[in-house]
Parts: structure tokens; sequence; C-alpha cells
């Protein structure tokens, strides 16, 4: 039980770390890539600076997440053996795909995005940061069909204790992935429009570039308010569909203990998880039938039923995964995502008025907003993984069954301790290296003297 809870805990180190990383590359990547279509269309050489001051900070934070991601696929193997025995034929297809297709295209024309500024033509060069935009959303795809699996599985056929892929097409339209990627891709849209919005605030504030991070700021507050907006909907809509496919996840993010219609959506609970019961809650009646079926009459299962029927179904156990934890991470990604969209409105209206010049209280507030996408990705990601539990592959394989039985908990033990002092020092250079271009902010172009005949140039340093 040891090896089974350190397994999971480095997985989970790894995994959040990594996923620091992945929703401000597939969002910036596209901000960028909108910034350089605006300068080749207009000619207007505010917009090539924003491109390259927001491309450094895109690269930084690319290389950051390439780096982190290496150690997932490591993970399978060390750790998770038996999970990937029992998978592998599955995973292997998508992840293959994912790595030979995606993440190819990405890396090839992002390095020609690099170096390309003078040797390419315009339009070329635009092309070539498309591409980039596009391959990382793609590559997100891919890793999220692997995941599709693991929560709703689909296309496959049992065969010797494995799972074995029957049907691609079924494993890349699972209705879960086509919830989960939108949901995915507009979380990162979000975290890339904050993160813009924040650091434009920040120069806003300083009275630097004020061309250039006015022109930030309007693009990004557009692209923000309208994401956030897109991540609600669409979670809805996610929501509605896991009511069906994992009715024990959406009961225990609610702390849905009884069946009821109509059922109301408890706002607070003070919950006692041994006792299965909630000691005090405050409710709204019939919002949770509401958010289930976009009706306010519709029968919601309680956790008890679910159990029940889940024993009936695959036999004696405990089926219902940590319900506070569920219950607060699901309220602090919602609350998480009202504060976004307030501020965002916010931002509209003084991007509008020009009236953040005379509020640097709201620049300032937007500088501390930059964290919130973070801890609204990371909350909806802990409710997606661990209100699966017990399961690895649900209702195939449980968490204890796919751990690997030949790995000793010292080994586990000193891989732990190196990956959290790797990771930390990759978390000091990521933070540094951040800081110091956000401060410097856009390069100037260096022009030669004139007394050498020298034709001046933009440097991409």
């Amino acid at each position: 039980m040891t090896e089974l809870i350190l397994s999971r805990l480095q997985f989970a180190l790894t995994t959040s770390y990594h996923f620091l990383f992945v929703p401000l590359t597939l969002g910036l990547g596209v901000l960028v890539a909108m910034m350089e279509t605006w300068y080749v269309k207009t000619g207007n050489e505010t917009y090539k600076k924003m491109t390259k001051f927001w491309g450094k900070l895109f690269l930084i934070n690319f290389a950051m997440g390439v780096v982190t991601g290496l150690t997932q696929e490591f993970q399978f193997g060390m750790n998770w053996s038996e999970y990937s025995r029992f998978v592998g034929d599955i995973f292997g297809a998508p992840l293959a795909v994912e790595a030979l297709v995606a993440f190819f295209l990405e890396s090839t024309f992002l390095g020609l995005w690099v170096f390309g500024w003078d040797k390419l033509s315009k339009k070329v060069h635009l092309m070539a940061i498309w591409i980039v935009a596009i391959a990382s959303n793609l590559s997100a795809f891919f890793i999220l069909v692997a995941n599709s699996f693991m929560q709703e599985p689909l296309g496959y056929v049992l065969r010797n204790g494995r799972a074995e892929m029957t049907d691609f097409l079924a494993l890349i339209t699972n209705p879960h992935v086509l919830y989960q990627f939108p949901h995915t891709v507009l979380s990162g849209f979000v975290t890339a429009g904050f993160f813009v919005m924040g650091v434009s605030a920040y120069h806003l504030l300083k009275k630097n570039h004020l061309e250039v991070f006015q022109r930030s700021f309007q693009i990004a507050v557009v692209f923000g308010l309208i994401s956030t907006l897109g991540v609600s909907g669409i979670g809805h809509l996610q929501g509605m569909h896991l009511v069906k496919t994992q009715p024990m996840k959406m009961a225990a993010a609610e702390a849905h203990w009884e069946t009821e219609n109509p059922a109301g959506l408890s706002l607070y609970a003070s919950i006692d998880e041994q006792g299965q019961k909630n000691n005090f809650e405050v409710k709204i009646p019939a919002l949770l039938s509401f958010l289930s079926y976009n009706s306010f009459t519709g029968e919601v299962k309680g956790i008890h039923e679910l159990q029940e029927a889940a024993v009936n179904e695959y036999g004696p156990g405990n089926y219902v995964p940590p319900v506070a934890s569920l219950f607060w991470s699901f309220r602090i990604m919602l609350t998480a995502g009202i504060w976004l969209v307030l501020i965002a409105l916010l931002g509209l209206y003084f991007n509008k008025t020009k009236a953040y010049e005379q509020n640097p209280w709201f620049l300032k507030l937007m500088l501390w907003t930059i964290p919130i996408p973070y801890i609204a990705n990371t909350a909806g990601w802990f409710l997606a993984e661990v209100g699966r539990q017990p399961w690895i592959v649900y209702g195939l394989q449980r968490v204890d069954q796919g751990v690997s039985t030949s790995v000793s908990l010292v080994s586990m033990m000193i891989a732990s301790i190196g990956f959290l002092l790797i990771y930390t020092i990759l978390a000091v250079a990521d933070i540094y290296l951040m800081v110091k271009y956000v401060k410097k902010g856009p390069e100037t172009p260096v022009v030669e003297s004139q007394k050498t005949g020298v034709k001046g140039a933009s440097l991409w340093t």
C-alpha cells in the first residue's frame, strides 16, 4: 500500500508540474500567431515588436513544457508497468501520432520561426508560427484521446487480460474527448489571455512601451473574455455528459449523498466522509438538476445508491472517491472561473474607455490575477483524475492493479526525491527567465551608426 501511495504522489508531482506549462503553450502560441498575422497584414512594426516579445516568453514556456513532459512517458514504465501492460495496445497509437506528427511539426517549425526572421519571406515565416500553434493543440488532442479512454473506454476488446484496440475511429471520436479537448484548449486560451493582460498591466503601470502593451492588452482582453465564456459553456455540457457516464464523480463533486428529484446544489457543505453525510449545508433548490439536465426537474443519483450499484456490478469494494477534496476543488475551479469572467468584463470596459490609466489599482489587480487560471486548471484536472478513483481505467482496471510489482519502496523514494530536486531547480530557472524577460520588455531595434554605412537590423536575441 505504501508503494501505491508513493507511486501516486510521484505521478501527481510530475504531472501537476508539467501541466503548469501546457495551457500557456496552447494559448500563447495562438496569440503570437495572431500578432504576427496583423504585422504581415498591416506592416505595423509595433505588431512585430509584440510578436517577438511574447514569442520569447512562449519559447521559454515551451522549452520547460518539453523538459518536464519527457518524464511522463517514463512514469508508465517505472511505477505503472501493470497499467501500461493493460492499455499499451490502445495508448500506443494516439501517443505515437502525437510524437511523430504533432510534436515533430511544432518542434521543426518552431526552429524555422526562431531562426527565420531574416531568411524567410513574411508569409512563410507567418505560416511557420501558425503550424506551431495548430500542432501544439493537435498534440493536446491526441494526448486527451489517450486520457479519454481512461475516462470512458471505447473501441476495445478484452483479450488475455489486456485491453486491445478494435476501432481507432471510436477511440478518436470518443464523446469524452469531444468535450474534454475544447474545454482544455479554451482553458489554455484563458491562461494565455490573462498572462498577456497581467504582464501588459505591469508595463502599463511602469509606462514602458505603451503602444506595444496597450495593443497587447486590447487583444488579450477580448481573447480572454471569449475563451472564459467558452470554457464555462463547454464545461456545463461536459458536466451533463459526466452525469451519464461517471455519475459517481459528479455526485462526489457535489457531496450529493442521497438520490433526489429535483436535486439542490450545495454552495457550502460541512462534509463527514466517515459518516457519509453532510452535517451542514447551504443549498439552492433544484439547481443541481438544472446543471445535470438543463431542467429544474430530474433525478440525480446520490453516492449511496451509486455505491450500491457499483458493488452489484463490480463486486465488493469502496467505489466512492474522496468527497471533500472533490467538492472543494470543484468550487475552487468555479470560483476562479467567475472571477476571471468579471475581471475580463471589467478589463474590456477599462480598455474601451482607457480608464485604467486613471485606475492603477485595476492594473495591479490584473497583475495578481495571472495565477488564477493556473489554480483553476490544476483544480479542474484534480477533479477529472481523482474523481475517477478507484479506477485508473474506468470500470476496467483499479488503481491498485496498475502499479508496478517489481519496483522497491527504496527506489521509488530515491526517484521521488530526485524528481522533486530537479523540478525545484527547473522552477527556479523558469521563474528567473520569465521575470528577467518580462521586466526587460520588447527588444529595441539596433541601428548601426550611419557613419559606418551599415544598414540597421532588428536582432532576435
